[in-house]
């Protein structure tokens, strides 16, 4: 009980602020074509399907958005209360931990963001769960079958609500097995699991149910991007047969615009690339990338460093295009992103409204916000490479004074997210780099107590 309030009432109390001036959630084109796959058609499993069916549950019980919202802020908050638990366990100062825990919830990375409709909620809630759970194996220097349940459960989630959460899984569990010297064979084969189940779901057994797997173009845009980067950058690479097969997707103007490297944008997402073509021309389009990083394997390195830099650069490319960090969009409605070549109009998608239920929330939270969105603090708040690497500090030097290589896997979370976003992501959005900024923040009082641990 004495946990409840100082932890997590505080917490929830602040998250609730947040949820009433944001009603009934933050969204972006994404939110809106979650709700669409539902109600609208045709269900695709390009995003998560879990994440779906839990948009499409809370319509048919309460005929709005905002009871998914309100479970989201109450998830964060257990979250980050098992955590700071967690690690006062481990031996970090509770006092500074639990309010490390509470100001997080103040700050709009985690405030704004927990009140967002987006999947990238709950897989973060479930990132940093895991971070949670490896903090308790490390106070007790014990892995037992109940927190190995746990992990198996948690990393599954990730592949249910991210389609890249099975390779934060392997990276992780990659990790964990180089630290953790118990029961390794249990958990490399829960780990093998994990991020095979929601592969074999979406390939195999959502379609006899009529979910749709992604298209080509969805599944490989990040190499169609490659291809683009190139193109703008060294057209000699290109033969007459090439140039001919992009031109039948999109124009050639639109292969050399889109090839900026921060961002696919430019090229999927504009009306003259064709979708169906690419489909259509995909293994040709891989086969043209696998020649391209056979052939300059630099080129193509260079163009997923500079895609993945909201994972391993502390600052910002605001002079490029797409280098800039996306965080939120706050657009009142969903009719910008209703039409041709956005989102289906569908019946309920003025759901998708902004209708605070207290303007004064709404005007300090606007505010706040806007504050926090100045360029000068973007490294810091926004951007999880400087908590990623303050992770690893902590863990480190925690381990090293603790005298225990277990509090190693407590960043392994941090790790997988960040090698699977450096690999392979799209642009510049923050999200996807929550866990680490989160993680990190909550690592700060264990950081400080294991210097003076150490002094």
């Amino acid at each position: 009980m004495r946990v409840l309030r100082s932890t997590f009432l505080p917490i929830q109390l602040v998250l609730l602020c947040w949820w009433a001036a944001f009603y009934p959630g933050l969204f972006s084109r994404d939110s809106v074509l979650y709700l669409s796959h539902t109600l609208a058609g045709p269900w695709i499993s390009d995003h998560s399907v879990l994440y779906d069916s839990v948009l499409w549950l809370s319509m048919w019980l309460t005929g709005d958005l905002g009871a998914v919202t309100l479970l989201q802020t109450t998830a964060t908050a257990l979250t980050l209360t098992f955590f700071a638990r967690a690690l006062i366990a481990l031996g970090a100062p509770p006092r500074w931990t639990n309010a490390m825990a509470i100001v997080l919830a103040f700050l709009p990375p985690l405030g704004a963001f927990s009140v967002a409709l987006w999947k990238d909620v709950p897989f973060t809630i479930c990132a940093v769960a895991i971070a949670g759970v490896c903090a308790r194996v490390a106070a007790d220097r014990d892995l037992t079958n109940s927190r190995l349940a746990a992990l198996a459960a948690l990393f599954t989630l990730l592949g249910l609500f991210r389609a890249n959460g099975f390779l934060v899984v392997a990276i992780a569990v990659a990790a964990l097995l180089l630290v953790v010297p118990l029961l390794r064979v249990r958990l490399a084969l829960l780990g093998t699991a994990a991020a095979a189940i929601p592969l074999l779901l979406s390939n195999l057994i959502f379609p006899l149910v009529g979910i749709s797997a992604p298209s080509k173009t969805y599944v490989y845009h990040t190499a169609f991007g490659d291809i683009a980067v190139a193109f703008h950058e060294r057209p000699d690479l290109f033969d007459n047969s090439d140039r001919a097969m992009l031109a039948t997707i999109a124009p050639l103007r639109r292969w050399d615009r889109g090839g900026t490297c921060h961002t696919i944008n430019p090229l999927i997402w504009r009306g003259d690339f064709s979708w169906p073509q690419a489909d259509a021309h995909a293994t040709e389009l891989l086969d043209l990338w696998k020649r391209l990083l056979v052939k300059e394997p630099g080129l193509v390195v260079d163009t997923r460093l500079c895609r993945g830099a909201i994972a391993w650069q502390l600052w910002a490319d605001d002079e490029d295009t797409g280098g800039d960090t996306y965080r939120f969009s706050r657009r009142p409605n969903a009719d910008s992103y209703i039409g041709e070549d956005q989102v289906p109009d569908y019946r309920g998608r003025e759901i998708f409204t902004l209708r605070p239920l207290n303007q004064g929330l709404n005007s300090l939270a606007g505010t706040w916000l806007d504050v926090t969105l100045n360029k000068a603090v973007d490294w810091m708040l926004w951007r999880g490479a400087l908590w990623a690497y303050l992770s690893y500090l902590a863990v480190a030097l925690a381990a090293w004074s603790l005298r225990n290589r277990y509090v190693l896997g407590v960043a392994a979370i941090v790790l997988g997210q960040q090698l699977a976003i450096l690999a392979n992501i799209s642009a510049q959005d923050f999200r996807y780099m929550a866990t680490p900024i989160f993680v990190g923040v909550m690592l700060l009082p264990l950081l400080a107590s294991s210097f003076k641990r150490r002094s």
